[in-house]
């Protein structure tokens, strides 16, 4: 139950991300006026509490300890459940593809818009939306490689296959949410100087000042 809600409340955080990048370019107006830090706690509570719930399905009925040879490589999880977990994970990461094209899309008609009008400033926002977008490509790609393995021979195994196979592809997918802090640590300068400062007490001076972005990630 424990394993069950980590993974999807790793899963839902990357989600919550790509959605809200989505958002701060398509409603980029408004998108600072709308998204208070109210707003932002209680989606971030409604998600935990989502992924308790999928936590406690083992304690509700998802399992097989009537009928062992149900079990799936996620025992206690039976086969076919641990299939309803991964396809709904194949299918989330679709959408965030979906989502991290259209955020491509609108992040490349306002760096044109923006060049139209104004040379300089189109400069400095050209830099903020690559490198914005760099860094969610970054996090997906590392997402995609440390999940959809796993996922996928959730679909094809069952419980007689090899434990140290599930292991193996489990481990990845675990990691990533290591992973993804140590990306957002060396790519977000807000999340740098906060580390500065709690390290140090102080923001070297190499710090740029540009405002934050609704390019930035």
């Amino acid at each position: 139950g424990l394993l069950l809600a980590a993974f999807s409340a790793s899963v839902c955080s990357l989600l919550a991300i790509t959605v809200d990048r989505y958002l701060s370019l398509y409603n980029a107006l408004t998108y600072h006026s709308e998204r208070t830090l109210g707003f932002t706690c209680a989606m971030v509570l409604l998600m935990w509490l989502l992924c308790l719930g999928v936590g406690l399905l083992p304690l509700l009925g998802w399992n097989c300890l009537r009928d062992q040879s149900s079990c799936s490589i996620l025992r206690p999880v039976t086969k076919d459940n641990a299939a309803v977990l991964a396809v709904t994970f194949l299918l989330l990461f679709a959408l965030m593809m979906q989502l991290y094209l259209q955020i491509c899309k609108i992040a490349f008609r306002h760096a044109q818009q923006i060049a139209v009008q104004h040379q300089f400033i189109a400069t400095a926002q050209a830099t903020s939306t690559r490198k914005g977008l760099s860094t969610l490509s970054l996090i997906l790609g590392t997402f995609a490689l440390c999940w959809i393995p796993f996922a996928i021979y959730s679909l094809v195994a069952d419980s007689s296959y090899p434990v140290v196979y599930t292991y193996c592809l489990a481990l990845p997918a675990t990691c990533n949410s290591l992973i993804n802090p140590i990306i957002y640590a060396f790519r977000n300068p807000d999340i740098q100087k906060s580390l500065w400062l709690a390290c140090c007490g102080c923001i070297p001076s190499t710090f740029s000042s540009r405002p934050r972005t609704s390019s930035d990630v």
